[in-house]
This record gives C-alpha cells, structure tokens and sequence, in this order.
C-alpha cells in the first residue's frame, strides 16, 4: 500500500489523531501497516487522485433506484442477497452501504452524521475510554430471529409481507461488550431482562470489562 489514494477513509482518520497526539511518520505507518511515504503524503496534501471535497457519494441515484426494484421484486431477502444482486447489476458496494439505503430513513441517517460530527476529532486516547455493549437473542432453530421483510409503513398486515413461525423457538439472550482493549466475557440471560437483572449484568459483567 504504497500510494495516498490507497489509503482507506479511517486509515487517514487514525493518521490525522496520532499526528495530533505527537507520533512521528515511522510509528504512525507501523501503526495502521502502510508505507511511510504514503503517511508523508497524506499528512502534506499531496493526495493522489481527486482533490478534496468531503467524501464522494458511493452510490448514484440511479444505482439507488436500482436497490429499491431489487428489494420490492423479493421482500424476505437478507442483507447479503441484496448486496449480490446489487453487485451484479454493476454497482461495487458493501453490506454497510445497502443497510443504510433500506433500513435508515432521513432522521437516523442524520442522527448517525450528528454523532460522527461530534467525535470525528476524538483522540485514540478517548475512544480507549469507551465500551460498547449490546445483547441479542440467538434461536437454536429455525435461523435466528426467524424471517426478515423489507416493508414500508402500513403495510405491515398484508399477506403477501407475511410468513409462517414457530410460536415459541428455542432460543438464548447473550450480552457482551467490547472496547478498543477487546471483547469482554458472554452473559448468558435466563428469563426476561427487566430494570434489576440489567443493572445485576453490569455490575457482574461490565464493570469487570470495564477494568
């Protein structure tokens, strides 16, 4: 990886941070596993291709028309089923891109650049200080959360938008955290989680992570 324009969007973030926080050239390419020269270029201006203009759309309009017809034709299609038919109608794009065109409507995407716009100039300092934790059920049977459909509002009792489940599947609630030190251990959650047994997570399992 030996040009600028080689360089990926967060690769360029993590050098602009670890300049800002005083490392030399040689540590900053050790760090993110690229050339030094193409740290030296970046850190000048002296990019390779198209000059600066906050970043480019990866999709057009129309390719973005083209998603729509690809997921109206087939509503139960997974992400990754959509991201194939998208690449074979001529548009290169990742599993990230296709979430965000059919899941995020106008106010999260603009709650989603909020939030980036606010820490985009965060330190590798800060973000060590934070931990991420989420939880989700995982069935046993019948693949996890059963099927998926791409609706539109009120459209939610239309037959057509309707599939056949298992009433009650076996399945297990896992939480788990994880932060820029790794991922913190599994807890496996019996029963409902309501106010008491979350706060009895955290104390068990996030804070020992945490630490």
């Amino acid at each position: 990886m030996g040009k600028t324009a080689d360089l990926i969007a967060v690769q360029k973030a993590i050098i602009d941070t670890l300049k800002r926080e005083g490392k030399t050239q040689k540590e900053i390419s050790e760090r993110i596993g690229c050339s030094q020269s193409a740290v030296s270029r970046h850190l000048s201006g002296k990019s390779v291709g198209r000059k600066k203009c906050g970043k480019k759309r990866c999709t057009t309009r129309r390719g973005d028309r083209t998603l729509r017809k690809i997921v109206v034709k087939d509503r139960f299609q997974t992400l990754g089923d959509l991201r194939k038919q998208w690449t074979e109608s001529g548009v290169e794009t990742s599993r990230a891109t296709v979430h965000r065109r059919v899941l995020l409507n106008q106010k999260q995407r603009q709650k989603s650049l909020t939030w980036a716009t606010e820490k985009q100039h965060w330190t590798v300092a800060q973000w060590s200080k934070v931990l991420f934790s989420d939880e989700s059920k995982f069935c046993m049977s019948f693949g996890n959360q059963g099927a998926r459909v791409w609706r539109k509002t009120g459209e939610k009792e239309m037959p057509k938008y309707l599939k056949s489940s298992v009433k009650y599947p076996q399945s297990v609630m896992v939480w788990g955290a994880m932060s820029a030190a790794g991922v913190g251990p599994l807890c496996f959650i019996k029963g409902r989680v309501n106010a008491a047994s979350y706060q009895e997570i955290l104390e068990h399992f996030m804070l020992p992570s945490a630490e």
